[in-house]
């Protein structure tokens, strides 16, 4: 019997022509392609990509500040334990290495697609879930930049058929609480009364209650379902406090946590109905830990997406069994980079939902021509040895 081990992790930087200063993370990725034996797979970090492919190669610091590589290449991949036991040795030996988890979770991801090729099935069902459930699709998108812009980009996505549309960032919090009004009440106008309406305020406040509390009359009037990162993630405790305050509205968090006690933390302390997760940040292994002990502590769980739609399929897998968890975020507004880089995309069937794919690990193929579109030529030299160089593409 053949040992397959880990014999090649290469990344691939893909870059939009013009980077903005917005909250589109969509504007550039990190592809990640895991080589054993005769099988491949792919991941995407949803990180700064060229820290990322430097935490992979970096020259090691001290014992427990190594480069990725270090804890990766060789190692054994045949079975759900063995991508356990990489990610906690990735884990100890980058302790110091503050980028570890977002280059480790594309890298993740990218175990989980190969395992599942090569044994043929979903990585859902080697995840254990026994079906895939379908998930009803949040449009996930900017507010516009004044409320007519908001209430017409609510209408569009309504006359879409999106049953739910989130928007997030843009000027909301940036202004006076009157402001901020005027935008809930035209996303509420644009989506109808009978929508499920979504608001994300991008950790905007930081941990200011009082700003934060100013908002939560028009988000209660309009029958917002949550708000969204009110805070940064590591404010607990102003978490705890709003939440008091808010309900019957809920709160939203935890795309910020990069590991399963990160979110761990949030689920038990912050006050939070609701758990977002990327897999781009933290991976699938660690996502899948927190969906099922957020099953256990009554907080619902949903992806945090705004990639491509392999990190789509990625941020589904951990709870695609999990039935009660029945919300998706779903990008609406991705750049063509994001849109373009998997042959097919996930799409919403004839009742409107969305599942994990059935096909063999992700479910989605590559497409190598859309990455040539936008790929970046990198080099990483010190004292004139090359640590890095952008592979080649299949």
């Amino acid at each position: 019997m053949t040992v397959a081990t880990i014999e090649a992790v290469d990344f691939f930087y893909l870059r939009m022509p013009e980077v903005e200063a917005i909250a589109d993370n969509s504007q550039d990725s990190l592809l990640v392609r895991v080589a054993s034996g005769n099988d491949v797979g792919w991941g995407e970090c949803d990180a700064a990509p060229l820290v990322s492919i430097a935490s992979f190669i970096a020259p090691m610091s001290h014992g427990i500040c190594r480069p990725v590589q270090d804890s990766v290449l060789g190692q054994l991949l045949d079975s759900p334990a063995d991508i356990a036991r990489i990610n906690k040795l990735v884990r100890a030996n980058g302790l110091d290495l503050l980028q570890t988890s977002h280059t480790l979770a594309g890298i993740d991801m990218a175990m989980w697609d190969l395992l599942g090729r090569r044994r043929g099935e979903p990585v859902w069902r080697l995840l254990g879930h026994e079906q895939s459930h379908g998930k009803t699709p949040y449009a996930s998108q900017l507010f516009g930049d004044d409320p007519a812009e908001t209430l017409a980009k609510g209408k569009a996505q309504r006359d879409r058929g999106f049953r739910a549309v989130k928007f997030g960032w843009g000027p909301y919090g940036q202004g006076d609480a009157r402001s901020d009004r005027e935008h809930i009440a035209a996303a509420r106008e644009g989506l109808g009364e009978e929508g499920i309406l979504l608001v994300d305020a991008g950790t905007v406040w930081v941990d200011d209650l009082e700003a934060a509390s100013a908002r939560l009359e028009a988000l209660k009037t309009h029958r917002a379902t949550w708000l969204e990162e009110p805070f940064i993630s590591p404010a607990l405790a102003a978490y705890r406090q709003l939440a008091e305050l808010a309900a019957p509205l809920r709160l939203a968090g935890g795309e910020g946590a990069h590991n399963f006690h990160m979110a761990q933390q949030m689920i038990d302390y912050a006050g939070i109905g609701y758990v977002q997760i990327d897999a781009g940040r933290m991976g699938i292994t660690d996502a899948k830990s927190v969906a099922d002990y957020a099953a256990q502590r009554d907080v619902r769980f949903v992806n945090h997406t705004f990639n491509s739609h392999l990190a789509l399929s990625a941020s589904l897998q951990p709870f695609a069994g999990h039935e009660k968890d029945d919300i998706c975020e779903y990008p609406v507004e991705a750049r063509p980079l994001a849109r373009e880089i998997t042959q097919s995309m996930i799409e919403r069937d004839a009742n409107g939902l969305i599942r994990a794919p059935d096909a063999p690990g992700l479910g989605l193929e590559i497409d190598t021509a859309a990455m040539a579109r936008y790929l970046v030529q990198v080099e990483i030299k010190i004292d004139g040895e090359m640590l890095y160089t952008t592979p080649a593409l299949p």
